[in-house]
């Protein structure tokens, strides 16, 4: 039995960093290859929307990642992390909006036209250094993670936690929401930031800006993964497990959970704010819409679907709702939130673990009748 346990273990380890890694680079590569290679009409094309469409599935796959480092591994359930994805989404977005320059409707060189619609006369100060690129990278990490560091210090040195915590990290994204659709906050209001047209000089309607872009997305999801992977291998993920199952008990042993706590929460958010500065250019248009609470408890779904506690099933819940979203909105756009509940509550019900939980059961199960057949063949 401890064999089988052994080699169980040994199959969530691997399917939870080489199977999906390796898994992430063959459909990567082949998506490529079939965009470029095949032209349309060919069996084996791959349409330039749906090398797109796939990347927004990444990135979403990227965002449910790092809500399951938060709920699945540290018991931190999170339904705000659509404000980290926003305010990356939205320091990109910025950043798009200066490359347009004198491009726009108003042909004003330093003012998106929003600004001169508005009748604005210069850039606030918080646009100052938006047109850099290495302003921008440093943004789409620094707001989210700035952000997660200031409220997980607050709530997590006061020991907020459970549902309590819940309600104020979605209060929290619904005041970022309300505050973004002001149009004197200088972030667009209720229509965002769109009609973008270069990144980092390269046309965003060329597809191979398109497919770089998907690429893009792609390295960084194998990158949040690797790095989710090895804080959970490490000496800080044990103890951010053991903050989930008895909190109390880690605290009577002289860790500080909090610290762990805030830890994790930042490098999740961070995670989230990658998320959205990749999504944005692929989707063209970042708006408040973003940060709507509603947003961020389907990313919990997605997450709850997969499998919490995994790593690998966020990615997969993400990718199948996403892709299933795509689908019935299309057929039938008014029963999608309904068929979303129900399946969320059947898989509580029947699949405690999600998908992701089948696969270890059906090997540990394939491995036990193996066991019974060579021991009846020996007697």
């Amino acid at each position: 039995m401890n064999a089988i346990f052994d080699k169980t273990e040994l199959f969530n380890k691997l399917s939870s960093l080489h199977y999906v890694i390796g898994t992430l680079l063959v459909a990567t590569l082949y998506v490529s290859i079939c965009n470029v290679a095949f032209t349309e009409g060919s069996f084996f094309h791959v349409s330039n929307y749906t090398v797109s469409l796939f990347g927004k599935y990444l990135c979403y796959a990227l965002l449910a990642l790092a809500v399951d480092l938060v709920w699945g591994f540290c018991g931190i359930l999170s339904l705000g992390h659509g404000a980290f994805f926003a305010l990356g989404g939205y320091a990109m977005g910025m950043y798009l909006m200066r490359q347009i320059g004198d491009r726009g409707v108003y042909g004003h060189p330093e003012l998106p036209d929003f600004m001169v619609f508005l009748n604005w006369n210069e850039l606030p100060w918080y646009w100052a250094g938006s047109d850099s690129p290495i302003w921008m990278v440093i943004t789409v990490l620094a707001l989210p993670g700035l952000l997660a560091f200031v409220f997980g210090s607050l709530a997590f040195r006061s020991r907020v936690s459970g549902v309590y915590l819940s309600i104020m990290t979605q209060a929290l994204t619904y005041a970022l929401m309300l505050a973004f659709f002001r149009n004197e906050m200088g972030f667009g209001g209720n229509n965002g930031l769109t009609d973008f047209k270069d990144i980092f000089g390269f046309s965003l309607q060329s597809d191979t800006t398109k497919l770089m872009l998907f690429i893009c997305t792609s390295i960084a999801l194998a990158f949040g993964y690797l790095v989710s992977y090895f804080i959970m291998q490490s000496k800080m993920g044990k103890v951010v497990m053991a903050i989930r199952d008895a909190e109390n008990r880690v605290r009577f042993t002289g860790y500080q959970p909090y610290q762990y706590k805030v830890t994790i929460f930042v490098i999740s958010a961070m995670l989230a704010g990658l998320a959205g500065a990749l999504y944005v250019p692929q989707v063209g248009i970042i708006n408040p819409s973003e940060f709507s609470p509603i947003n961020s408890i389907e990313i919990v779904i997605w997450v709850a679907i997969g499998g919490r506690g995994s790593l690998y099933g966020a990615l997969i819940g993400a990718i199948i709702v996403s892709y299933a979203k795509t689908r019935f909105t299309a057929i039938m756009p008014e029963a999608w939130l309904f068929a979303l509940g129900g399946l969320f509550i059947l898989v509580t019900l029947l699949l405690p673990k999600g998908i992701a939980g089948m696969a270890p059961k059906i090997y540990q199960s394939l491995q036990t009748r193996m066991t019974k057949n060579k021991e009846s063949e020996s007697w």
